[in-house]
């Protein structure tokens, strides 16, 4: 049986602690969309951080990183001078493009669902802590 189907009770210490290692990383602030961007082939560091409105060149260092310890993102330098610097997705970062379009085609699909859910929320009167 897969993860997918098991619920969550049935599993062991150690699948929680991956599948919660496994959402840290992608549900990050940045990761999805580097990932997003790699989707076209490498890039260089300067190009991915002027396609990513808002990431600082420290959060990109520091994302492009992990990812890269994950085994998501593959670095390559070129002996040139001064150094190139590629970086691309590799073979399992390729693996994750599928679950993010899904998520992401979900998020566009249900947005205003979302939105009516909230402001119904916010509107629904709220009980005190005595109550």
């Amino acid at each position: 049986m897969s993860l997918s189907h098991k619920k969550i009770t049935d599993m062991s210490p150690n699948e929680c602690i991956a599948i919660r290692e496994t959402f840290d990383r992608v549900g990050d602030r940045w990761s999805l969309y580097v990932l997003a961007q790699l989707r076209d082939g490498p890039m260089r560091f300067n190009a991915l951080k002027r396609s990513i409105d808002g990431i600082s060149q420290r959060m990109l260092t520091l994302t492009l990183r992990s990812l890269e310890r994950d085994g998501m993102v593959i670095r390559t330098v070129y002996p040139t001078n001064p150094p190139q610097v590629d970086y691309a997705l590799t073979e399992l970062g390729w693996t994750l493009l599928p679950p993010i379009a899904a998520l992401i085609d979900w998020a566009e699909n249900h947005h205003s669902k979302v939105q009516q859910a909230r402001g119904q929320f916010d509107l629904t009167p709220k009980p005190t802590p005595d109550s």
